[in-house]
């Protein structure tokens, strides 16, 4: 069907910088909105950022400012470039995206996340 893969984690120090990506393969017909998650053991998962196929762009208040969420429509690709990393950004980053998809004749809608990727800063 549809598959969503992350790359781009690892450790980082205060300050620093990282770029993940995701990218989704498949049967895909259309992808409206494409969101970057984050989630701490423990603690439920977080919204990070979001961006809609016409460019419109959210962020959590925590991370306004300094990441910047951006995508490839023709690639089926979306980024977060994280800028002034801190340690309470550590965590695991999720891709998400409810994705219109084809199987045989038919059309469906599935909710489709990305395995994670680790982000971890810390001196």
């Amino acid at each position: 069907q549809v598959q969503l893969v992350e790359s781009g984690g690892g450790l980082v120090q205060p300050g620093g910088s990282l770029r993940l990506s995701c990218a989704a393969s498949g049967s895909i017909f259309n992808i409206n909105v494409m969101n970057w998650y984050r989630q701490v053991p423990g603690k439920e998962r977080e919204l990070v950022a979001h961006i809609t196929s016409g460019g419109y762009t959210n962020y959590a208040d925590s991370v306004k400012g300094r990441f910047t969420i951006s995508r490839d429509n023709a690639k089926n690709m979306v980024y977060l470039q994280m800028n002034s990393l801190k340690p309470e950004d550590t965590a695991i980053y999720y891709c998400n995206a409810p994705v219109q998809y084809r199987s045989g004749t038919e059309y469906y809608t599935g909710d489709f996340w990305g395995q994670g990727t680790q982000v971890t800063v810390s001196s």
